[in-house]
């Protein structure tokens, strides 16, 4: 059969299988290793198929998956979710709007010892909504300030987003981490700027603070946070001054909260197991889906659409930023259905060589494709965050939709400005030893 048919053919049913509620890593292998078959033979599929599981869940390097994980596990268990906001609300109360700006501060600093957004989401939402709630702000501006802080999480480094990238792509993870950084706080500057303009247009919307902290009070919350800065100088400036590499680097923050779980005593036997088996979890998920990707990434080579694809568009005249404007848009409807995992897992094996004949730099790129997803955290109708805010809170899921809409344009205008300035997300990868 006609390879280019096929490719088609099974993209298709990729697509019909999501629909159906076919589990991600799932749908991909079985479309990979029907389409292997179909253009080449079964005897070919099968080892393709069993070398693709065999790797992914024994390479060494991909161990920086549940290492992180279990450093957002750990976090939790130490208390340092409270801590950070403790400080942030400390410092940043009695600014127009000091709540939501907190929790976007509190957001910041847990995403850099947490590499999931949905969990930063979840844990900081367990936090701040209480305190919000009894300072009477507005239900949107609530739930809409943690769903989109949570989104954080998936770019401030140690993010699984940029390890998942450089799985796939073949890239630097260390790199890629690095790359995060100044994009990620230049993101949660701009929601701290979101929130200034709503409650400059509507006050009502968070009520002021008239309760004065003393400097001293301020300099105390501090000690709350201790574990956040030497766990994210232990891993990530170990990283950049190139001591360790992101899987020693993950190893190194793991072992260093469990050693502070175990000197506050908050670690029992059943917080450990509970920890260990959600990271268990979330890890053979991603494995899964990485190992289908392994095998469908195969039957698109052997299909030819990604080098299509790619000599189509260089070919159209049209400026390369108005194709890359067509893929990032592509990317935000896909963000309306599908988590951001499986959206890099089901479009970097078509896109990434297309970006390449561009003449983009691919870690620049990283960084503009986990922002657009973390945009699909935040889009209706399947905005992951948004879901688990609407359960903590016990919100509508339509509110936290409305509130964090607005935050879905300082996405936007970050990305606008790294795509006119790509040093933003350059310069530290490039400086690293």
């Amino acid at each position: 059969m006609d390879p280019l048919i096929v490719g088609l053919g099974g993209i298709g049913v990729m697509f019909l299988l999501l629909l159906i509620g076919m589990p991600i890593g799932y749908t991909l292998a079985f479309v990979g290793f029907g389409g292997i078959s179909l253009i080449t033979d079964p005897a070919v599929a099968m080892p393709t198929l069993v070398k693709s599981f065999y790797s992914t869940f024994t390479q060494y390097s991909f161990t920086v998956i549940p290492l992180f994980v279990i450093m957002g596990e750990l976090a939790t268990i130490c208390g340092l979710s409270q801590g950070i906001y403790d400080v942030a609300d400390k410092w940043l109360r009695r600014l127009p709007g000091g709540l939501g700006i907190a929790t976007i501060g509190a957001c910041s600093g847990f995403a850099a010892i947490c590499g999931s957004s949905v969990a930063t989401a979840a844990t900081l939402g367990r936090v701040a909504l209480p305190e919000m709630e009894r300072y009477g702000y507005d239900r949107q501006l609530a739930t809409g300030s943690v769903a989109a802080g949570g989104t954080l999480g998936f770019l401030i480094p140690p993010s699984i987003g940029f390890v998942v990238y450089g799985i796939l792509t073949e890239q630097s993870i260390g790199k890629l981490l690095i790359s995060g950084f100044l994009p990620g706080f230049l993101l949660a500057a701009a929601y701290v700027g979101i929130i200034v303009v709503w409650v400059t247009l509507k006050p009502e919307a968070a009520p002021a603070s008239l309760e004065k902290v003393s400097l001293k009070e301020k300099l105390l919350a501090l000690k709350g946070v201790w574990e956040l800065v030497v766990g994210f100088l232990l891993v990530m400036g170990g990283l950049y001054l190139g001591f360790f590499t992101p899987t020693e680097a993950g190893g190194v923050g793991a072992f260093f909260l469990f050693s502070v779980t175990l000197l506050k005593r908050r670690l029992d036997w059943t917080r450990l197991r509970l920890a260990l088996q959600e990271t268990a979890k979330i890890s053979i998920m991603i494995f899964m889906i990485l190992a289908g990707a392994y095998v469908f990434t195969y039957f698109m080579a052997l299909s030819m659409i990604p080098m299509r694809l790619a000599g189509w568009l260089t070919g159209l005249a049209l400026s390369p930023y108005i194709i890359l404007t067509i893929i990032l848009l592509g990317y935000l409807v896909l963000g309306c259905f599908l988590d951001a995992t499986s959206m890099m897992v089901l479009t970097l094996p078509v896109i990434f060589p297309t970006i390449l004949q561009l003449g983009f730099d691919p870690i620049w790129f990283g960084v503009i494709s986990v922002l657009m997803m973390e945009a699909g955290l935040i889009t209706p109708p399947l905005g992951l965050n948004v879901f688990v805010i609407s359960g903590v809170a016990g919100v509508p899921i339509e509110v936290v939709f409305r509130g964090a809409s607005y935050f879905l344009l300082a996405i936007f205008a970050v990305v606008v400005l790294i795509t006119i300035f790509p040093q933003i997300a350059t310069v530290l990868p490039a400086m690293m030893r």
